[in-house]
This record gives C-alpha cells, sequence and structure tokens, in this order.
C-alpha cells in the first residue's frame, strides 16, 4: 500500500506539474491569466485523473478498451461532481460546462495515453524478458 501511495503521488506531482505549465504557455501566448481558484481545480482535477487511472490494476479483469472507457466515464462523473458541487458556491453557465468539458476531455485523452502507453510499454518489456528467461531456460536443456 506504502508503494501504490508513493507512486501515485509522484505520478500525481509529474501530471499538475505538466498541466500547471502547459497552462501558464497558453495563459501567456493568449494572454489571459488564471485564479488561484483555477489551479486549485486543476490540482482537483489532476488527483481524480491519478487516482482513477491507476485503478487499472483493479479493473485489468476487464478488456483494456472497457477498462479505459470505466476510467473515463468515473473520471468524467467525479469532476463533474466537483464543479457541480462548485456551482453552490458561483453559479455554472452553459458555456461553463462546455468549456469544462471541452478542457477536460482534452488533458485526460492526452494524459490517458501518455499513462497507458507507459503501462503497455512496461508489459511489453516485461513479455520480451520472460520470453528471453524462457529461451535461456530451452537452450540449457
Amino acid at each position: 500500500m506504502r508503494e501504490y501511495l508513493k507512486e501515485t503521488l509522484i505520478e500525481l506531482c509529474c501530471a499538475y506539474t505538466i498541466i500547471s505549465v502547459v497552462g501558464a504557455i497558453t495563459n501567456f501566448i493568449y494572454g489571459s491569466e488564471t485564479s488561484n481558484a483555477n489551479v486549485i481545480i486543476m490540482f482537483v482535477f489532476c488527483a481524480i485523473a491519478v487516482f482513477v487511472l491507476s485503478l487499472h490494476k483493479i479493473l485489468i479483469r476487464f478488456s483494456p478498451l472497457v477498462m479505459i472507457i470505466i476510467q473515463f466515464f468515473v473520471s468524467l462523473g467525479l469532476c463533474c461532481a466537483v464543479v457541480f458541487a462548485l456551482s453552490f458556491i458561483e453559479p455554472v453557465t452553459p458555456r461553463g460546462w462546455f468549456e469544462f468539458l471541452r478542457s477536460f476531455l482534452i488533458v485526460y485523452v492526452l494524459g490517458a495515453g501518455f499513462y497507458y502507453y507507459r503501462v503497455f510499454a512496461d508489459a511489453k518489456k516485461q513479455n520480451d524478458l520472460i520470453e528471453q528467461i524462457q529461451k535461456d531456460h530451452q537452450d540449457r536443456q
């Protein structure tokens, strides 16, 4: 459990750093600013996405496509719940919901794509290593 927590926190820090830097560059290019509330919401959304993506080990019994779809909708649902809860503090316009969904979709697809690329690349390395061990074992016999 401690290893899982450590790995998840490292991934959260990396994901949030990347999203913050991309957001800062985007703000610099377009001349806009980000409020402190937006920065905190970005962190919450990153935490949700990293946590849900890290659950792939629990969902491994499903096909990879089903697992990815389940994780996407769980993340989207949790993020929508956060926005809905925050709408009691400050109303969210229909355009705000559209911007939220667009931003979430773009960042999630990029983040999940990178995450699953790493997962599947690691699995391929492990398979190659197993094949090499089996080949070495057969050559010795």
